[in-house]
């Protein structure tokens, strides 16, 4: 096909500011790139973030490991930090050309975009497709295979059949979120040559630390005062530590004004075990619960004295189990419909799944939706609106689908011993919550968060995709050309469409249109839909009558 020398993109350009522009170069490919033809791009909530905070967000930070600088200014589509970027991260490219030295992928092929790069560290996260690289909001992307092949030689760019729609593969990605959510692996013990600080608050005690493996630490420190500090730990001051810096946290007793200052001294990827030994902390204590998130941060706590007590506690991973009750809050929202799907097909005997939600339209959609499935796999599914009904009781497990900290406080209340508190939603890093550790501890509950999803979640979901066992085309809500994208961005940030917006740039000015009013407007359409879902039967029939239209 010919490949012209300008195209229709999506640009963020700043702040909140979003410009479309029908005069973007289309550039070609030098030796290591390729140049792909964008079928299909999901607009993500996670867009919203970027469009927020532009070169403050920390995948538009510069690439600071695995590529060079001479490296980096050899790709066109690498803009990091106030340079305009092209946001959407859930993209299906087709290879249109690539150069000489690229053996990764085939031209003519299908590719799945895997958007977290994470060799390509910046200085709070990763490199990232849709970020501080371009992504697929435009009609043409470029892209460097010297940053998509990981350092072990995985490629980013997931081989995708002709045979499923655009939508169904694009949408892996979004699922493969959700996936990851449940299944992350959950750290148990002290980090392999970490940094372990010891916190002893005033008449708390002699830590108790029988059954801790302090070989695993390369740095055992103590807070002063430490007076009768364990053997092989070091007295340090508060003021001398920095946040940040600290693997993990041991914190005997329940001063809570102590643990707010010690807290933010976490580590990404830092644990935090309070050990109450049967003080009380009287009041909420500020935690860091955007971080659970963004940071993978934990906290495990015991009333009891014991911190390998609390370790055992802390469960394998974020996955449910038979005979669990299951609260989503946020349900009817595109991902929060998702959560909701996945875990109505998991079948598992005994699931119950509770969703909640503001919006009365949305649960309606989600109910149409999810019910024919959890009536199938033997789950128990109830919809409701808090504003006029109430959960049926507390709960096992929580999914906190809305980025609001009182939703993870009132979720520590509403907790059976044990439970899981999963905060998908994401709340700012630096944004903290009101949370009443006394029970948190005195039940043994655990946050949970995750972000992005790993390239073996997105061949998980693939895999379910090609052998029938999920349909993730279950969630599309919308769809639209270049021209209605903007308009679906503040669609995704004002919730006004119940499931996934699909931007189709072939469809080039065709304005943003829920799944209702399209099959209105073009009958044949909706003749495509099975039981009201997107299929791509639906797909081939927009891009044929839609396209034609817009032309």
């Amino acid at each position: 096909m010919a490949i012209p020398s300008t195209q229709t993109a999506i640009q963020l350009v700043g702040p909140d500011q979003l410009s479309l522009t029908t005069s973007k170069p289309v550039h070609r490919p030098g030796p290591t790139q390729i140049l792909g033809k964008v079928e299909c791009v999901g607009l993500c909530f996670s867009d919203m973030k970027l469009l927020h905070q532009f070169s403050g967000h920390a995948r538009k930070s510069p690439v600071l490991a695995h590529l060079g600088e001479q490296v980096l200014k050899e790709i066109p589509s690498y803009v990091p930090n106030d340079q305009p970027t092209v946001p959407g991260h859930e993209v299906v490219i087709r290879v249109l050309e690539k150069g000489a030295q690229v053996k990764s992928v085939e031209t003519g092929k299908r590719y799945l975009v895997q958007a977290d790069w994470r060799d390509l560290k910046t200085a709070g996260s990763n490199g990232a497709f849709g970020y501080n690289f371009e992504g697929g909001l435009q009609q043409y992307v470029l892209l460097d295979e010297r940053t998509t092949l990981a350092k072990d030689g995985t490629s980013y760019l997931v081989p995708a059949p002709d045979a499923r729609s655009a939508s169904q593969i694009a949408l892996v990605e979004p699922w493969a979120c959700i996936e990851e959510a449940f299944i992350h692996l959950e750290r148990t013990d002290l980090t392999k040559g970490g940094t372990t600080l010891l916190v002893t608050s005033p008449n708390a005690g002699k830590p108790d630390l029988a059954g801790l493996d302090l070989s695993r630490p390369a740095k055992l420190l103590c807070l002063e005062p430490c007076s009768g500090a364990p053997q092989g730990f070091t007295c340090v001051t508060l003021d001398s530590l920095k946040p940040g810096s600290i693997d993990d946290i041991l914190f005997l007793g329940a001063d809570a004004e102590l643990a707010e200052r010690v807290l933010p001294l976490l580590a990404t990827n830092g644990l935090a075990v309070i050990a109450q030994g049967g003080k009380r902390f009287g009041r909420p204590v500020q935690t860091p619960v955007g971080r659970v998130h963004y940071g993978n941060v934990r906290l495990i706590g015991t009333a009891s004295v014991s911190f390998s007590a609390a370790l055992a506690s802390i469960p394998r991973s974020g996955e449910v189990k038979a005979g669990q009750k299951v609260a989503v809050v946020g349900a009817a929202g595109p991902m929060g419909s998702m959560a909701v799907i996945r875990l109505v097909s998991t079948g598992l005997k005994g699931l119950s799944v509770e969703g909640s939600d503001f919006a009365l339209d949305r649960l309606s959609v989600l109910k149409a939706k999810a019910e024919p499935v959890a009536q199938a796999r033997g789950v128990a599914l109830r919809l409701y609106n808090p504003k006029a009904d109430k959960a049926s009781g507390s709960a096992d497990y929580h999914m906190i689908m809305v980025p609001v900290p009182a939703l993870v406080a009132a979720a520590v209340a509403q907790s059976n011993p044990g439970a899981v508190i999963n905060i998908f939603a994401g709340i700012a890093a630096d944004v903290k919550g009101a949370i009443d550790l006394d029970v948190y501890c005195d039940k043994a509950l655990y946050f949970i968060g995750t972000s992005g999803s790993t390239m073996d979640d997105m061949m998980v979901v693939l895999g379910k995709v090609l052998n029938d066992s999920l349909d993730t085309n279950i969630s599309v809500g919308a769809v639209s050309g270049m021209g209605g994208a903007i308009e679906g961005l503040n669609a995704v940030r004002d919730n006004k469409v119940s499931g996934k917006i699909l931007v189709y740039p072939d469809l080039g000015d065709f304005p943003l249109t829920d799944l209702g009013d399209l099959v209105k407007q073009f009958p044949s359409i909706g003749a495509k839909l099975i039981n009201g879902c997107w299929t791509k039967a639906a797909e081939d029939e927009l891009l044929k009558v839609a396209v034609k239209k817009s032309a």
